[in-house]
């Protein structure tokens, strides 16, 4: 059986490291020796005592009874946070269930649905390949999907009209290609979008492609900011400018140099024990809407979805996390070069586009960077942010951001739809800065 993309199950809410030396790791290894401040061994980081990294453990201690009262109250069934400073963590916790109904407790290193925290793994892979040399940020699409040299644009009138411009990778990268989602909005070009089912019907990225660039961007290029497929779109480039399949590049050149063992497109048999059920309250009470047995993620894909097909688990994607809060290399793995990273988590967008609207995920005060929400006015963040914090998420409530000023990383992930339905990030994210001493 075929499963179908994330993106229509769950309607979403709102130079190069070649040749790296690539070590295979366990999967779960039992027992888990302790490490630091009792915290599991196999965190993807070392660890450390809260107070020898700048932070209160009687702080950090206020997370646990805060998710938990969310498992409690039946709105969630189950939350992991994780935190990290200055390179190792210091915060590590799993409350509630894992499957409510067949009673599992949620582990630490569960593998979750990560949807759209997949966006920064394809905007990383793009650019390794700008550093290579094989795409440039300014190269139309076209070179890569022919089809987008005849893209129109749906004006007022309902006419199908000529772009001003070409669209290019970093209007993919950026969310500025007049290209859209479909189930955000209610404009004619999202009608058309929903109408077109080619999010089912596809049968591979190049299909997929071809069938969005048959379909009328809302904007041209460049004039907007406007959440989409873009970065879809993207995997399709990586495929055409590496030569390999998308899953491929990626497993090559981010997930075995950062041995993120258990981030894959489908969870295998023998890791589903620790795949999370996904969750929704369409009456008040929480109903499982995508089982960890035998749902889509245990399925292979019609197409690789570089908007939001992964899964992952938290000591996965705190190595890339840390990757990037470290301008690009991990220990002796280097996967971009700093200059890359410092230009991905840097605002892009013009004045005219800034603040972003997504729903009520975004506060104001943040632009966009290459395949980042990046933090320009803190001072307008009803939450306690930096400037230079860059974030994103993924549509059953998985959060991260990344604060290089003050090498601090937090991650609260749960597994519930639809997407930003309570403040779960907010209330976290205080709190980790509360602790900051």
């Amino acid at each position: 059986m075929i499963r179908r993309p994330a993106h229509f199950v769950v309607l979403l809410g709102a130079i190069a490291a070649g040749g790296a030396c690539v070590q295979t790791a366990a999967n779960n290894p039992e027992p888990e020796p302790a490490g630091a401040a009792g915290l599991p061994a196999d965190a993807g980081l070392p660890t450390a005592a809260a107070e020898d990294v700048g932070m209160s453990l009687d702080g950090l201690a206020r997370i646990g009874p805060a998710v938990q009262a969310y498992v409690d109250d039946g709105r969630l069934a189950g939350v992991m946070t994780m935190v990290a400073r200055q390179g190792r963590v210091v915060h590590w916790n799993a409350a509630g269930m894992r499957d409510v109904d067949a009673g599992d407790p949620l582990e630490p290193d569960d593998i979750f649905r990560i949807y759209s925290m997949t966006k920064p793994l394809t905007s990383v892979a793009v650019m390794i390949l700008v550093e290579g040399g094989v795409v440039a940020l300014d190269d139309p699409v076209s070179k890569f999907v022919p089809a987008f040299a005849d893209v129109t644009v749906l004006a007022d009138d309902g006419e199908r009209v000529a772009p001003a411009r070409p669209m290019t990778v970093e209007h993919l990268l950026t969310h500025t290609s007049g290209l859209t989602y479909g189930f955000f909005g209610d404009s004619p070009v999202d009608r058309i979008y929903n109408q077109s089912g080619f999010f089912t019907q596809a049968e591979g990225l190049d299909d997929f492609a071809q069938r969005v660039a048959a379909l009328p961007l809302l904007a041209s290029p460049g004039d907007r900011w406007n959440y989409s497929v873009s970065t879809d779109i993207l995997g399709r480039v990586v495929e055409v400018a590496s030569g390999q399949p998308f899953d491929a590049f990626l497993q090559a050149r981010i997930l075995d140099p950062l041995e993120m063992n258990d981030t894959a497109f489908v969870v295998p048999a023998d890791k589903r024990g620790r795949f999370a059920a996904n969750y929704a309250r369409p009456d008040g009470a929480l109903q499982m809407i995508d089982s960890p047995v035998d749902g889509q993620y245990t399925q292979p894909p019609r197409w690789l979805s570089g908007g939001g097909g992964l899964t992952s688990t938290a000591s996965d994607y705190i190595r890339f996390a840390q990757m990037l809060l470290q301008d690009g290399v991990l220990g002796d793995v280097r996967i971009l070069a700093a200059e890359t990273v410092q230009a991905m988590r840097s605002n892009r967008l013009p004045d005219a586009m800034v603040p972003l609207e997504l729903g009520t995920y975004l506060s104001p005060g943040h632009g966009f960077g290459l395949g980042f929400a990046v933090v320009v006015d803190a001072e307008s963040s009803p939450e306690p942010d930096n400037d230079g914090v860059f974030r994103w998420a993924g549509a059953a409530n998985t959060y991260f951001w990344i604060d290089p000023a003050a090498e601090l990383i937090g991650m609260v992930w749960t597994q519930l739809n639809p997407f930003a339905a309570y403040d779960l990030e907010r209330e976290f994210q205080t709190l980790v800065y509360d602790a900051l001493e």
